[in-house]
């Protein structure tokens, strides 16, 4: 009971996953001139096509997979899936891959035809489990076997929680709709997952382990398609199923299947674990120590079909196709897809009036074999392989041009969500399956170039829809926030801060503010990641703030300290009205010291600033004066200026000659009516002015008069404190700068010394207001007129008036004054004569 064989080196590479049996079969090949393998699934097919034209380069290296053809001009290698495998084409060396999926129902039949009839003329090679070592050599006797052992451990871990599923896990599923569930709750705890189907083409699915093996993600989400040899840096497999939909039942995994999948944790010498998912519950105690010691259940019987068809008739060829297996360890394979077709196609009266002969016979059969990747109802996918019989048993015997073409343009849109992207491009494999048939279309090689990049624009296109759905950048940045380590952070020109290229918020002057849109958690989250990534910024930043000019710094109208257009302070209640204290903003990015050295800076900066603005005050504060000057010079700094001359009249009746010659070169005015600071009258200034009666008496201030204005109506007498701080007194209901108003005061007093005199139109421009508004002021100064404002005179000439707080004047008579040059005056040259008795 065995095939005849006249090859002497047939080789069984036997063992559980991770024994390096894939690496010896490509090594063993690249050893001969020529050489085949084949692979059970496209991916891996391609996955080891790179690796080994990494070694001997492109021109040497074929790739032969259903939708997919690299063939250069003369390949001495040739990687395939199993289906493709062109076994009539001689070469050295050759090697099956998986070779106990001859025990699988629906594919094991192909597997069985490469064991019995896929051989190499130097050397053959079948890697597997052991499980398939029994069938094997009844089959062929002269085979060897070797046996290699894993390179590591595999261990049971038993039933995990989701949440606490380690890092470079794999969790395993058995329903796209079960992986995107899966997917969604590791992207919501903890950032986000790959995810791997057997459906997603090869450059998504190469994306997608990238991103897993880049360490970008730190879990994979999968169907059992990992377990066909896909090598990745795993740790840990979990189950989150133990059945599965096998095409016909919802059945319970077998051991072996189980420990394929599980043996994928684990590479080279990396131990390895394997467990389930708390929901699933335990494994069986047998089902542990199988897996652990890879004993698993021979395999007895494998699934077989008749390859020497008959074709001289649709009813030949299908009863070829039904013919029994030759030996009892060969089990008939149950209907497949492709006889499925032929059977319906069979069926069809029109189909079977084309079949007029075998070569028509063959490429019906040939059509059948078209697989259905959309996995659609057979009924549609019969429908299309009818119509491209029907075409190909015409008198052209080629598809249509203009057909293809409209086939192909409805899958060129790269819109829709996942499943619709999924759908394309399974529609598209087919068609790309079919132009790799050149005696089917006219240029064959266009149609493959257009076939290709529509896959591979929709596979991008899809991998962005997975990436999207399923990994949350933000969630895994803040994940990672969390551990030790290096987190690369860029801030770009608008200050927007990025962590992994994943935007957290802004960096404003020296304080982050998160994403607004993100939840309370995440914000915080958010500022633990940018405290992390930040620090070498924010230093930065400081240092910037201590060597910069003061002119860099600037106080807004609301005391707040301006840098480089971002808050980074602000003035609050000192110990004086002159000297508030500098509060350095709330930064949660800001540490003790850094923000010492800030405040350093800052107080430097204002000290230097209300200095130059207010530097008549502090300069007086160092002159040598009497107790009257130091009193004045104290009302003036507590009115930040400006102080009404009858709240210091009795200090300006003690002033001795030194002390006003002291204020004069100080720029001290005692005025008629106030006493001042020439110098702060300036509109920047006044606002300065205002700014600290606010931040002193811990209110917002009132209106400020315009730039420019002079004279304030109608006069709101509540506010009389703050106007008298920013230098405006009343006068009237109508308020007056203090520094207009002494030029005022100074002026009539020249003019009413001949006693009456005309109305002067040159005041109304020194006021800015109109001649009707300045006569009103005059008569509230004390000056009346007789002729309905013309000409004006002093009220009372024996007396004179003083301003005086909360009420407009106070009359005192001449004989209470003290003149310059009089007796009384005790600096008069007349004063000793008081004392001389003639």
């Amino acid at each position: 009971m065995s095939f005849k064989d006249q090859n002497p080196r047939i080789m069984a590479i036997l063992g559980p996953t991770n024994t390096g049996k894939t690496y010896l079969a490509i090594d063993r090949m690249l050893g001969h001139q020529s050489g085949m393998i084949g692979f059970p699934l496209r991916l891996l097919a391609r996955e080891n096509y790179d690796r080994v034209v990494k070694l001997v380069g492109n021109t040497k290296v074929a790739l032969i997979t259903g939708e997919e053809k690299i063939i250069p001009k003369s390949p001495c290698y040739f990687i395939c899936t199993v289906e493709s495998m062109p076994i009539s084409r001689l070469v050295d060396f050759m090697a099956i891959d998986e070779i106990q999926l001859c025990a699988d129902p629906e594919r094991g039949h192909v597997f069985t035809d490469r064991l019995l009839n896929a051989r190499g003329r130097l050397e053959t090679m079948f890697l597997g489990a052991l499980s398939i070592k029994s069938v094997m050599k009844l089959l062929i006797p002269k085979i060897k076997f070797t046996e290699r052992p894993r390179f590591s451990k595999l261990s049971y871990t038993g039933p995990k929680k989701l949440n606490r599923i380690s890092k470079r896990s794999a969790v395993v599923a058995f329903s796209a709709n079960d992986v995107y569930s899966l997917a969604e709750k590791i992207r919501s705890n903890s950032g986000g997952t790959a995810v791997v189907l057997g459906a997603l083409s090869p450059r998504t699915r190469n994306a997608q382990v990238e991103m897993y093996q880049s360490g970008e993600v730190d879990y994979l989400v999968a169907t059992d398609a990992i377990g066909m040899g896909l090598n990745m840096d795993i740790d840990h497999v979990a189950f989150s199923s133990l059945k599965k939909f096998d095409g016909i039942r919802l059945r319970a995994l077998r051991m072996d299947e189980i420990g394929q999948i599980a043996g994928r944790a684990g590479r080279h010498l990396n131990d390895g674990s394997f467990g389930t998912l708390s929901e699933t519950g335990k494994l069986a105690p047998e089902t542990i120590e199988a897996i652990e010691n890879h004993l698993f259940q021979r395999i007895s019987r494998i699934w077989w079909r008749n390859k020497n068809l008959k074709f001289k008739s649709v009813k030949s060829l299908l009863k070829s196709l039904d013919l029994a297996p030759p030996f009892p360890v060969l089990r008939k394979v149950r209907e497949t897809e492709d006889r499925a077709v032929l059977r319906q196609l069979s069926s069809d009266p029109e189909i079977l009036r084309l079949v007029a002969n075998p070569d028509l016979v063959r490429v019906l059969w040939d059509v059948c074999q078209i697989p259905d990747y959309r996995k659609t109802m057979l009924d549609a996918h019969v429908r299309l392989l009818a119509r491209i019989y029907r075409y190909l048993a015409s008198s052209e015997n080629l598809l249509p041009t203009d057909w293809v073409a409209k086939q192909l343009v409805h899958l060129e849109r790269v819109d829709g969500d996942i499943d619709t992207l999924m759908a394309r491009i399974a529609h598209t494999r087919t068609w790309t399956y079919i132009s790799h048939r050149s005696d089917w279309l006219d240029d064959a090689q266009h149609w493959q170039q257009r076939a290709r990049a529509i896959e591979d624009s929709l596979s991008d296109a899809l991998h962005d829809r997975l990436t999207k759905r399923f990994v949350d950048r933000r969630n895994l940045v803040l994940v990672r926030s969390r551990k030790p380590g290096q987190l690369n952070a860029e801030i770009d020109e608008d200050n927007s801060v990025f962590v992994e290229g994943t935007y957290l918020g802004k960096l404003t002057g020296l304080k982050f503010i998160p994403d607004l849109s993100a939840s309370m958690e995440d914000r915080r989250l958010m500022t633990n990641a940018a405290h992390k990534v930040l620090q070498q910024e924010i230093k930065r930043r400081v240092e910037e703030i201590e060597k910069t000019e003061n002119t860099k710094l600037a106080l807004n109208d609301d005391g707040k300290i301006i840098w480089n257009n971002n808050q980074i302070g602000r003035l609050i209640k000192g110990n004086t009205s002159l000297s508030p204290k500098i509060k350095i903003d709330d930064s949660n990015v800001l540490n003790v010291d850094l923000r010492e050295r800030v405040h350093e800076r800052l107080s430097g900066w204002y000290e230097q600033t209300i200095n130059k603005i207010f530097n008549p005050l502090f300069l007086l504060e160092k002159k040598q004066m009497s107790g009257a000057a130091k009193g004045i010079w104290f009302q003036l700094c507590e009115g930040l200026g400006s102080v009404p001359r009858a709240l210091a009249q009795s200090q300006i009746r003690a002033l001795t000659t030194n002390d006003r010659r002291i204020l004069r070169s100080s720029q001290v005015r005692i005025g008629f009516q106030s006493v001042f600071v020439v110098s702060l009258f300036k509109s920047k200034i006044i606002k300065i002015r205002a700014l600290l009666w606010s931040i002193w008496n811990g209110r917002a201030s009132p209106l400020l008069p315009e730039p420019g204005v002079k004279t304030v109506f109608p006069f709101p007498s509540e506010e009389n404190e703050f106007f008298n701080a920013i230098g405006f007194v009343p006068v009237g209901n109508r308020l007056v700068r203090v520094d207009i108003l002494d030029r005022l005061s100074l002026s009539l007093r020249g003019l009413a010394k001949s006693g009456q005199f005309d109305f002067p139109k040159n005041l109304s421009g020194l006021l800015g207001i109109e001649d009707r508004e300045t006569k009103e002021l005059l008569g509230n100064l004390g000056y009346k007129s007789d002729d309905g404002g013309n000409t004006f005179r002093r009220k009372n000439k024996k007396k004179y008036r003083i301003f005086k707080k909360n009420r407009r004047y106070a009359n005192v008579t001449k004989k209470n004054t003290v003149r310059k040059g009089k007796v009384g005056d005790p600096n008069s040259p007349f004063a000793r004569l008081s004392d001389v008795k003639f």
